[in-house]
């Protein structure tokens, strides 16, 4: 196995003390070379503004407060957008995918959240929009933005994912975002659909909740009550702001954990009913074919499931210490565990999770590993609190076919050249 010393903490720290007292060399042996060779020595370095030298950014003062009244991030960061296909026939109906391989940490900026429309990104006037609640209810009601604010509400992480992240055949991305970008996660702000629900006055046939959203789609999903009345949510804010258009402003449906075309974006209407709507998006969309011409339906909830995102596609590493990253989740709650190859599954070694580990939420994992040059694969798989182990693309082919293009929730392998390119595993070289 390569890395063995990334086994123990012992190997880690010393590949770390090894790694960090190479950097350290180095530094003292440039310096001391700017120094001895004497100014012009020294603004070659770093294109002259690397130490000893002054940089420029120190010579003159910065932009002043107030200059960007919603700020923006660095223009050094502009490659790090949201990830568009290209040569789409429209883009009407499509999806932009997060740039998961450029981002640290659990939370996805606004800005970087990834979308999937049907019917384009509609302008609403809050003022405007109006929520109606009808069907198996003892008192319809149509609540405004601002009667929706007045009930109790409530802050939660938690990630949201298409079913179709990636299809059983759309699994030749080059990039971690190619991939599986369709998975962001964010801080939802709102309140409890269960309250709403309970002020209206659930009749005891109630059965589902048919959400229908304000887009020019009127994209329509059944809801199990029993999710209504459990976690579901109303959010109307993200990651401390109201939602953006393309997040379903002013008014969405938050179900952590269940596919995400069912967190229905600018909502405008629920219907509660005995059965579901069997819409589109339930039936022709977003159903398993089998492979004896059967499908499965209603499979709402994600699987566990993780990828590594650094090293990860189009990357390149040097040889010695690396520390390999990634993300995982899993829609039935809590991930226990995120183990990593790096012997193309040859043998596992359990990563850290990095804390807050949380219910339906992307947990970030990482593992210490020196690579000795050698040519590999790395995989990661991870466990749910439920006991559920991510399976292999073969494990989950096996029994699924290739006919379904939602719910693959495979295991990722990234292929490690000699050189230290980083390449998809699942194509051959």
């Amino acid at each position: 196995m390569q890395g063995g010393g990334s086994r123990g903490g012992n190997g880690a720290s010393r590949a770390r003390r090894q790694f960090l007292g190479q950097g350290a060399a180095l530094v003292s042996g440039a310096l001391a070379g700017s120094l001895a060779g004497g100014g012009a020595r020294a603004e070659g370095t770093a294109a002259g503004n690397g130490p000893p030298a002054v940089p420029d950014w120190m010579k003159s003062p910065g932009a002043d407060v107030g200059s960007e009244v919603y700020g923006t991030p660095s223009r050094f960061e502009r490659n790090v957008v949201r990830n568009v296909p290209k040569n789409l026939k429209q883009y009407t109906s499509a999806s932009s995918r997060t740039p998961l391989q450029d981002l640290d940490g659990i939370i996805t900026p606004n800005g970087l959240f990834y979308e999937r429309h049907h019917g384009g990104i509609p302008e609403i006037d809050p003022a405007q929009h109006r929520l109606m609640i009808h069907g198996l209810v003892e008192t319809p009601l149509i609540l405004t933005m601002e009667e929706i604010r007045r009930f109790p509400s409530e802050s939660r992480i938690h990630f949201i994912e298409c079913s179709g992240n990636p299809g059983f055949e759309a699994i030749n991305g080059r990039t971690a975002s190619d991939l599986v970008g369709l998975v962001s996660c964010a801080e939802w702000t709102g309140v409890r659909l269960r309250t709403v629900l309970q002020e209206a006055g659930l009749r005891p046939e109630a059965r589902w909740v048919v959400a229908e959203g304000a887009d020019a789609a009127a994209l329509t999903r059944s809801i199990p009550i029993e999710k209504c009345l459990d976690d579901a949510m109303l959010v109307y804010s993200q990651n401390g702001e109201r939602l953006r258009p393309q997040q379903g402003y002013p008014l969405r449906v938050l179900l952590p954990g269940f596919e995400g075309n069912m967190s229905v974006k600018w909502l405008r209407r629920l219907n509660v009913t005995d059965e579901p709507a069997y819409s589109r998006e339930e039936t022709a969309k977003y159903t398993d074919s089998m492979p004896d011409g059967t499908a499965r339906q209603f499979t709402f909830t994600m699987e566990a499931k993780s990828v590594i995102t650094r090293p990860s596609g189009t990357q390149r590493i040097a040889r010695g210490f690396n520390e390999i990253s990634g993300i995982a989740w899993s829609g039935r709650g809590r991930i226990r565990q995120v183990e990593v190859s790096v012997d193309d599954g040859g043998t596992w070694t359990a990563a850290q999770l990095q804390d807050p580990v949380l219910t339906r939420a992307l947990t970030r994992f990482r593992l210490p590993w020196t690579w000795d040059g050698r040519p590999t694969m790395i995989l990661s798989r991870a466990t749910d609190e439920t006991g559920y182990v991510q399976p292999s693309l073969a494990d989950l082919t096996a029994v699924r076919g290739l006919k379904s293009f939602y719910h693959n929730n495979a295991i990722i392998p990234w292929r490690i050249a000699a050189s230290g390119e980083v390449t998809n595993g699942f194509v051959k070289a």
